[in-house]
């Protein structure tokens, strides 16, 4: 099946794509090598999920973990040379938070909540996730939610 417009990748599949986790990052692992074969085009994915990448791969457990240097160029190879990376444009900064205050998101739900702004203001069809119901507020602007092995499956990798 052919993928109908912009795909955004969260910080959940680019972790489990580029560090091996075992079997539960499969899904994300086929996802990457995708990306890096060009046959899903240029995705996108947030400047915010750039930085939780670096993040989590600076605090695994050891044996997983990666020094900062190795973090730093696994966003900047894997990430930076392959996504589009989008962000909030300022203007729109104000009122993402008026909205976000307006639904009541609360504590970390914020983060999750601006890289689906990222995802919508930056044209995405479709955002990829393993933290799916973090997303699905996405679903009223027409915008689907797939889980990583769902993405595998329906797109044949």
């Amino acid at each position: 099946m052919a993928i109908d417009g912009p795909v955004f990748f969260d910080t959940s599949v680019l972790v489990g794509g580029l560090i091996e986790m075992g079997e539960a990052s499969a899904g994300a692992e086929r996802i990457l090598d995708g990306i890096k074969s060009g046959r899903l085009g240029r995705p996108m994915t947030a400047w915010h999920c750039c930085l939780e990448l670096y993040s989590v791969a600076t605090r695994l457990p050891a044996g997983l973990r990666l020094e900062p240097d190795h973090a730093r160029q696994l966003v900047t190879s894997d990430v930076l040379g392959r996504f589009d990376v989008c962000d909030v444009p300022a203007p729109s900064r104000e009122g993402f938070l008026k909205s976000a205050s307006n639904e009541r998101v609360a504590g970390g739900r914020i983060y999750d909540a601006h890289i689906a702004e990222c995802a919508r203001l930056a044209g995405a069809r479709l955002v990829v996730t393993d933290n799916r119901r973090h997303f699905v507020g996405l679903m009223r602007y027409g915008i689907r939610v797939l889980a990583a092995a769902e993405f595998v499956d329906e797109y044949g990798l």
